[in-house]
């Protein structure tokens, strides 16, 4: 039985405006990973693989939790949230959210637009992106032992999906929920992947970190 750890990268640089200024970690970032770190060396620290896709904040993620990358894999990175956004506007009107309620309304009708072949200006189609993320779970899953596998939060709604058998909507609402160093638990097992655990932040549960759990 493999069993698969998937970690979302600590805060990135939330008020940038495209992909290369978003790709770091904040200060705050940081700190979530270091105490997502301190809690597996706690329990149970050990990893026999530890992957990362190719973004900073990934691996910095990663390294900031105390772990060596074993293998750095681009299938790993983000969806191009920034280039969407730009393919939305100009394609169907649709301006970037203001805030949080707004975007609550706006990721669902970004993805139906993707996943429907109705954004044309897009780095790779929803289905290019599909297929890179469920072939990696799929081969990793098949890995030896206990894997750790630090990326992002569109990458571990489509592993979910996978798992899952998610229609288009509920992808977007797993992807709206998961947390900034979140951590989610797929076991493949019975010759299928089965979710354990989804979303959980043991590192920020105590009352003086509640202002560390964050989505963005």
């Amino acid at each position: 039985m493999a069993e698969l750890i998937l970690v979302r990268h600590g805060q990135a640089m939330s008020h940038a405006t495209d992909e290369a200024g978003y790709d770091r970690l904040s200060p705050l970032g940081v700190q979530q990973a270091e105490w997502l770190g301190a809690h597996f060396a706690q329990t149970n620290p050990h990893f026999d693989h530890v992957l990362t896709g190719t973004l900073r904040r990934q691996t910095g993620t990663a390294q900031a939790m105390g772990y060596a990358i074993s293998d750095q894999d681009p299938r790993l990175d983000e969806l191009s949230y920034f280039a969407l956004a730009r393919a939305i506007e100009a394609e169907h009107g649709l301006p970037a959210p203001a805030d949080a309620t707004q975007f609550a309304r706006y990721l669902p009708q970004v993805i139906a637009h993707w996943a429907e072949g109705d954004l044309q200006n897009v780095p790779e189609t929803f289905e290019q992106f599909t297929t890179r993320i469920t072939s990696l779970i799929d081969e990793a899953s098949h890995l030896p032992g206990r894997i750790l596998i630090v990326t992002s939060g569109g990458v571990i709604g489509m592993a979910l999906r996978h798992a899952l058998g998610l229609d288009i909507p509920g992808l977007s609402k797993v992807m709206l929920q998961v947390m900034n160093s979140s951590l989610h638990r797929l076991e493949h097992v019975h010759d299928m992947l089965m979710l354990g655990t989804f979303n959980a932040t043991p590192h920020l549960d105590t009352p003086e970190r509640a202002h560390a759990r964050t989505f963005i």
